[in-house]
C-alpha cells in the first residue's frame, strides 16, 4: 500500500497526511497507517481472491467454505451459531445454507427438542468437498505468511487475536 498511495501524493500532502491534518480539508486519514482500512483491505482482497480460486477449482464460494470448515469443527451447529462465528447477517447466512442444501453439501434437520432451532451438518459429498479445500486453503495460507519467520507468524496471530477479543471496543454503543 505504500508504494501505491506514496506515489500519489507529493511528500508535503504525505507530511500532512502523517500528522492527520490537511490545511484545506481537514483530518485525513494516512492509509499507510490505519489499521481498519488494513485490515479491511486484506479482508476483501482475500476474500475475492479465495472465492474466485475456490470457484474455479471446487464448485463453492468462500462463505459455503467457511461455512464448510466451521461444521467440520462443530458438527450439527445451529445457523445462529454459524453467524456469530463468522460475523455474517442471518440473511446471507441462510441463503447460503439453502443453497448448500440443495447442490447436497449439507442436511439441516430441525432440533427434537426444540422445533424452531435446527442442527446443521456436512454431508458426506459436503466432506468429501472439504477435504479437497482443506488442502488449497492451508496451501493460500502458507503462501500468504511466507514473508513472515515463524515466530513473527506466531506473534501476528497472537496479535491478531487479541484485536479480534477487543473488538467489543468499537462494536458496541459509541459516543461520538
Amino acid at each position: 500500500m505504500s508504494e501505491q498511495t506514496g506515489k500519489s501524493r507529493g511528500s508535503k500532502a504525505q507530511a500532512q497526511a502523517t500528522k492527520g491534518q490537511d490545511p484545506d480539508h481537514g483530518l485525513t486519514l494516512d492509509l499507510d497507517r490505519y489499521v481498519p482500512a488494513f485490515i479491511t483491505f486484506i479482508a476483501n482482497k482475500l476474500s475475492n481472491s479465495a472465492t474466485a480460486f475456490y470457484q474455479r477449482n471446487f464448485g463453492v464460494n468462500v462463505t459455503e467454505w467457511r461455512i464448510m470448515s466451521l461444521l467440520v469443527i462443530e458438527p450439527g451447529i445451529p445457523a445462529s451459531r454459524i453467524c456469530s462465528v463468522i460475523g455474517f447477517d442471518k440473511g446471507p447466512v441462510s441463503r447460503t445454507l439453502a443453497a448448500m442444501k440443495k447442490r447436497g453439501l449439507i442436511a439441516i434437520r430441525s432440533d427434537p427438542a426444540d422445533g424452531r432451532s435446527h442442527s446443521i451438518a456436512l454431508t458426506t459429498k459436503g466432506r468429501a468437498t472439504h477435504d479437497r479445500v482443506i488442502i488449497a486453503a492451508l496451501e493460500r495460507e502458507r503462501r500468504l505468511l511466507s514473508c513472515l519467520d515463524k515466530q513473527e507468524q506466531e506473534l501476528l496471530i497472537v496479535l491478531l487475536r487479541r484485536i479480534h477479543d477487543n473488538l467489543g471496543a468499537v462494536t458496541g454503543p459509541m459516543e461520538p
